[in-house]
């Protein structure tokens, strides 16, 4: 395995970004895994090196490189009043345009890198971040190819980049993995976003996992579901290998 965090540079400044592949053959399939509220840690540089394990060219953007922060630590705690209002004001500092500044800025770097594959790749978000993949696959659609929503948040809203309406505007294969319990994306939104689907058409594929809660994915989460992460692997290394 090759590893290395590098400076992409965007419109707003240096983005850091670890990278890593396989050492050897390539060029390799990119994919790039969008952080969820409480940004890089190890528990995503390890995700990111279970795909690349696989076969593929991983880039782990830190989002909020604007803000001067890499890591907010662990979950909060529901007493912990401060610790949630920083999450919220650090979610709530991202933007869908902001991000797919980010996500060309990205497409620029990949282009460059000879062990990356070109010009097509793919995309997956975590929570916060999956309206963005989704939205990067409409946005970027001449070169994403797949993306995936893990238990995403903000998925149906009234705005015009609303995900379930960037769905609309790409040929991109779209998987969305669903907690049961979450209070974020309740099961009426996964309804909804289901029946929008079908209503237009858009051959996205929305699976629920039952009994398990938002999270479950993030090994060193309490709500991690170790059946139920191995699912969203399968799922995720399928999707990718299919379209690479």
């Amino acid at each position: 395995m090759i590893e290395e965090t590098v400076d992409v540079l965007t419109a707003d400044g240096r983005m850091t970004t670890f990278t890593c592949r396989p050492e050897r053959t390539g060029p390799h399939f990119a994919v790039v895994l969008l952080m969820d509220a409480l940004g890089i840690r190890e528990e995503l540089r390890q995700m990111a090196r279970r795909l690349a394990a696989s076969g593929f060219y991983v880039l782990l953007p830190n989002l909020y490189y604007r803000l001067g922060v890499m890591q907010l630590g662990p979950p909060p705690l529901p007493t912990d009043t401060e610790g949630r209002r920083q999450i919220t004001h650090m979610v709530s500092s991202l933007t869908i345009p902001m991000i797919m500044g980010d996500t060309k800025a990205l497409l620029s770097y990949i282009d460059e890198q000879p062990a990356a594959r070109t010009p097509e790749l793919g995309c997956v978000g975590y929570c916060m971040s999956a309206q963005f993949a989704i939205n990067a696959a409409a946005r970027f659609s001449d070169r994403m190819v797949a993306a995936a929503s893990i238990y995403g948040t903000g998925l149906m809203t009234d705005r015009p980049d609303s995900p379930h309406l960037a769905a609309r505007q790409t040929n991109a294969e779209l998987y969305f993995a669903c907690a049961e319990i979450d209070e974020w994306t309740p099961l009426s939104t996964i309804e909804a976003l289901r029946h929008d689907f079908a209503q237009a058409g858009v051959p996205a594929t929305v699976e629920l996992y039952p009994d398990v809660e938002h999270g479950f994915a993030f090994p060193e989460r309490a709500a991690y579901n170790k059946p139920a992460a191995e699912r969203h692997w399968e799922r995720l290394l399928a999707l990718f290998r299919r379209d690479s």
